[in-house]
């Protein structure tokens, strides 16, 4: 029987569809589903809810469930990791601090200053679960779920010896909708996507029937205001850069300078409601939805009958290595040199293969440079904040949040260091790592237009240069005309 340890089971989402999604799979319903989570209310609920699916739909899985880590670890084939440290406490931070400072973030778990802390309360707990794993379940696969995606597998990647794939459903649901822009189903669109999560390049759309090119019926509809209108900004992104990227318009307005820095932008790109671009979308939603289920056990309202599975890529990574069924899917990877023209060892998001032998990433080569570009601008931030969380140095802290293409946009360096300062402080009680150490911030230096100037040898050609401009900016008498 295979353990399949669920660490963050308290995630009412992802744990009840995965593990409804793995239940509905044959080949994988003898098996332990081990629920690990750090609080008891809702690791009981869960377990309540997935011993009903169990006993309705008569089948031979068992669930379990602990709050201690290593007990769930201890002998596991499979760690599915959906954690989220501080949960809306934390995100609520994340939000509302960066937007005293102009910083207005959609979704704010994934680059940004909201990105950037839910990383760094992150990724600690992933070192810690990679560590167990090394001594409890070496052969263990982890499939991890938990944001900012790109951050933590950045991380798990330093960690070693971690067999590690990250998960998102933004390519599926992306091609959703690419299907209906181009009236063609699903499962015939033949496609390369490539980038890093949350901004992966759709490189190419084709009808498998007959071979034809898709990408260019899609650019021509999505010029018309009926199409553009649902993702005005992943469609103004391809008009000036060539390709259409993974997630929503709310998603990739944080992640470059042009959409959210301004009212003028927000008003024209970001004026949609919810994922459309809507200021704390997510956190609002995360909020509300606290707020409704509070003391409410939500899973006795739902349908403990298996249909099918969801869309979710876990259930099929699973079946296709204990089966040895080839299996498909764009998944999270250590870029061991898949992506050419992306730093080696950041996360990539590419093209994988799974079958009995494990996971299989595909070698895409270089990006289009202009996706690459801007790949590596949210690589830039992933790389300062991945140190920061692993050293607990809060200058990288800094850096990364200095170094975001939105905040950057925005705020002075003087203004990032006080943010994250005040973030930092904020959440201390999520951040272990920072203990005994704050981010030094300094009053501005004012030097104005009159202050003495110290004199500084200058370069020949400068000196010339600034002869002339003392000149120039001298009061000349007006010539007389002879």
């Amino acid at each position: 029987m295979k353990k399949i340890a669920m660490i963050g089971a308290g995630s009412l989402v992802f744990c009840k569809t995965l593990s409804m999604d793995i239940m509905a799979t044959e080949d994988l319903q003898d098996c332990e589903i081990c629920l690990m989570s750090r609080t008891r209310p809702k690791l009981d609920r869960m377990e309540r809810f997935l011993k009903t699916v169990v006993r309705e739909n008569r089948l031979p899985t068992r669930i379990s469930s602990t709050l201690d880590r290593r007990e769930a670890l201890d002998g596991a084939d499979y760690v599915i990791v959906m954690i989220q440290v501080g949960g809306v406490e934390a995100f609520s931070l994340d939000y509302k601090i960066p937007l005293k400072y102009g910083v207005d973030q959609c979704i704010g778990d994934s680059l940004g200053p909201g990105g950037v802390f839910r990383g760094l309360r992150t990724i600690p707990v992933l070192m810690d679960i990679a560590k167990d794993m090394r001594a409890l379940c070496p052969n263990a696969i982890m499939l991890n779920y938990a944001n900012p995606m790109a951050a933590c597998c950045f991380a798990l990647g330093k960690a070693g010896n971690i067999n590690f794939i990250g998960l998102c459903h933004g390519v599926q649901t992306t091609l959703d909708l690419i299907s209906r822009y181009v009236n063609c189903p699903k499962d015939q669109i033949d496609f390369l996507c490539a980038g890093i999560n949350h901004m992966a390049w759709f490189l190419s759309l084709r009808d498998r029937r007959d071979g034809r090119d898709l990408y260019g019926l899609f650019k021509r509809n999505c010029e018309k205001p009926q199409y553009y209108v649902n993702e005005k900004v992943r469609i103004e992104v391809m008009r000036h850069f060539g390709y259409f990227m993974t997630e929503s318009t709310g998603h990739l307005s944080e992640y470059v300078p042009w959409f959210r820095s301004h009212k003028r932008s927000l008003d024209a790109y970001c004026d949609e409601p919810d994922f459309g671009g809507a200021t704390g979308a997510y956190y609002k939603y995360s909020e509300a939805m606290a707020k409704k289920y509070k003391g409410v056990d939500h899973l006795a309202m739902e349908d403990a009958k298996i249909s099918g599975r969801s869309i979710e890529y876990c259930s099929y990574i699973l079946e296709a290595i204990e089966t040895d069924k080839p299996f498909r899917l764009n998944g999270n990877v250590r870029n061991d040199g898949y992506i050419t023209n992306l730093a080696p060892g950041c996360c990539v998001e590419v093209p994988v293969f799974v079958d009995g032998r494990g996971l299989h990433p595909v070698r895409v080569g270089d990006l289009p440079p202009q996706c690459a570009a801007l790949n590596r601008s949210n690589v830039t931030v992933q790389e300062l904040a991945v140190e920061a969380g692993l050293t607990g140095d809060p200058e990288y802290a800094m850096q990364a949040i200095a170094m975001d293409p939105l905040t950057a946009a925005v705020c002075t360096l003087h203004e990032a260091r006080q943010m994250t300062a005040e973030l930092l402080q904020a959440q201390r009680k999520w951040l272990p790592q920072f203990k005994g150490r704050t981010l030094a911030v300094r009053k501005p230096i004012k030097a104005g237009r009159n202050t003495p100037h110290v004199d500084v040898p200058l370069d020949p050609a400068l000196a010339i240069v600034h002869r002339f401009g003392a000149l120039a900016a001298r009061k000349l008498p007006a010539r007389k005309n002879t």
